[in-house]
């Protein structure tokens, strides 16, 4: 069966500054020592939120007031860039984003999001810094991700068309975002396969 379609994402939005941010920065090595994925979110950009010696956070556009309530990510180049490690989206899936837009994302790290039904989509340098300029103005600017017609609108009147592969794009609107459930719903085409296989 079919998980939960996504032809959109609506959510308020928050720019994290910088290029190549890679996996560690997203979530640090040292938090990954867990059974499940659940409790992550609270380490999301650990060692940018908090100062290492004094433990007070910093001024990190996630510990800002303003956008608390923001659960789409605006980066800029070769975002989730590093090792591949799945806990990087997960933990920003916990933390409570639903959607990402970037000038560019890591391969690895664009195909474990699609497969948490986390839309990343690509923009141009010029549109993602008008977007940055617009939420930070407005912190309660509505943003959509539409990812069947590959635009971003907000409700202050921007909009603009963005990229994403047909693949993941299929998948998220067809609900078959997840290949572990793609497996769970094709178990009896599995086992005849497996049957035909000599070496299984």
């Amino acid at each position: 069966m079919s998980l939960q379609p996504v032809p959109h994402i609506i959510g308020r939005g928050i720019f994290i500054p910088g290029a190549d941010i890679d996996t560690d920065r997203i979530i640090p090595a040292r938090f990954m020592k867990c059974v499940t994925f659940d409790g992550l979110g609270e380490f999301a950009f650990y060692d940018v939120r908090y100062n290492s010696d004094t433990g007070e956070k910093t001024d990190h556009p996630l510990n800002d007031p303003r956008f608390a309530d923001a659960s789409i990510l605006i980066a800029g180049l070769n975002f989730g860039c590093g090792s591949s490690r799945e806990h990087a989206p997960q933990s920003l899936k916990k933390f409570g984003f639903n959607g990402l837009i970037a000038e560019s994302f890591a391969e690895i790290f664009f195909g474990n999001s699609t497969t948490l039904a986390m839309p990343c989509v690509v923009a141009t340098h010029a549109d993602i810094t008008a977007l940055r300029d617009a939420v930070e103005a407005d912190p309660t600017l509505e943003i959509t991700i539409d990812v069947q017609k590959l635009e971003v609108r907000t409700s202050g009147g921007h909009q603009f068309s963005v990229r994403m592969p047909d693949s993941a794009r299929e998948a998220l609107l067809s609900g078959r975002w997840d290949p572990i459930q793609e497996l769970l719903d094709n178990q009896d085409a599995v086992a005849i396969t497996a049957k035909a296989l000599h070496y299984v």
